[in-house]
């Protein structure tokens, strides 16, 4: 996008939507990395297209237009993204093998809240905005139809009229009012419901307080009784999930054991507290990254562990340090 610098006043304009236009496609597309690639290719379309742009619509709308355009075709020939819970039962926490790792584009990723929530935004749409981010939320997004998806994130999200969706997807009023509804029964049946993260708030600053104690402890005891009784834990790029206490802490005190004398660092992603969590070295010289630990709470209680390996490409997203001395 270097031609893009030789017309400041037409970049600037179009870079003021990058951020709300990366959490649009991180929603359609269920990966951060994608959906930055996705939003590149807009800007670059609109640039290259920009003396066409007769402003019969707002520039925010006709930049959807070709973000949506771009998703879709992404979408044509991608595999759908699930979570390791939509490849089939709970593993044993017993077991000494989680399975070969999956390609990453398999996987729904995590993204920070910086990514992909515009800055400036309307308090009153911030909530909206960090639910509709959570990786349960996206990811029951990826089992709908592309177009479906897009309906409903611009009408249910976005707050989009539904004449104003019609004419982005260049169909009808009742054609998109049936794909949202379709769209919502779909949703309905996914769970969605954990909370967000909310630093000030004291119950779930004494959970994160107690899990990052108990963790760093390696205190079993302690952090299942942290856990809601069916909690899950997964760790994509591995397809292994567990469910209740038993499995996750019999894991954790075998296979998972390397995990002792770790050391966490708090971080937001998807609208709820993270970690990025480091392993201590071999030779007992500072620690290197191992996971990023994406949790989900619920009344006081952690409801899923979601452990992302891929540290390579998520910590230096999330702007945490290559190594801790």
């Amino acid at each position: 996008m270097d031609d893009v610098a030789t017309s400041p006043p037409i970049e600037a304009r179009l870079e003021a939507y990058r951020s709300e236009l990366i959490g649009y496609c991180y929603r359609m597309l269920g990966s951060v990395f994608e959906a930055e690639d996705a939003v590149q290719d807009t800007l670059v379309r609109a640039w290259r297209s920009f003396d066409r742009f007769e402003g019969r619509s707002t520039l925010r709308s006709w930049l959807y237009r070709i973000a949506t355009n771009v998703c879709l075709n992404m979408l044509a020939s991608a595999q759908q993204r699930v979570r390791p819970m939509d490849l089939g039962p709970a593993g044993s926490g017993r077991a000494t093998d989680a399975g070969e790792p999956r390609p990453d584009q398999i996987w729904v990723g995590p993204a920070p809240d910086s990514r992909v929530l515009p800055e400036g935004a309307d308090p009153a749409n911030v909530v909206a905005e960090r639910e509709s981010i959570r990786l349960a939320f996206v990811a029951a997004l990826q089992h709908l139809p592309p177009r479906q998806r897009a309906v409903l994130i611009l009408r249910e999200v976005l707050a989009w009229s539904a004449q104003e969706v019609a004419d982005l997807l260049d169909t009808s009023v009742p054609s998109v009012n049936s794909a949202l509804q379709r769209a919502r029964t779909t949703i309905a049946a996914a769970d969605t419901t954990a909370e967000l993260h909310e630093p000030l708030d004291d119950r779930q600053k004494t959970l994160l307080t107690r899990y990052v104690k108990a963790f760093e402890a390696y205190d079993l005891d302690a952090l299942t009784a942290l856990l809601h009784d069916d909690a899950t834990l997964s760790m994509p790029p591995l397809p292994l999930w567990l469910r209740g206490h038993d499995d996750i802490a019999a894991w954790m005190a075998g296979t998972g054991s390397g995990c002792r004398g770790s050391r966490l660092l708090p971080v937001v992603a998807n609208g709820v507290p993270a970690f990025g969590q480091y392993r201590p070295r071999a030779s007992g010289d500072g620690h290197d990254p191992w996971a990023l630990i994406v949790l989900e709470t619920s009344a006081g209680r952690i409801v899923a562990v979601n452990n992302f390996l891929d540290t390579t490409r998520l910590f230096p997203l999330f702007g945490l340090p290559a190594r801790l001395g």
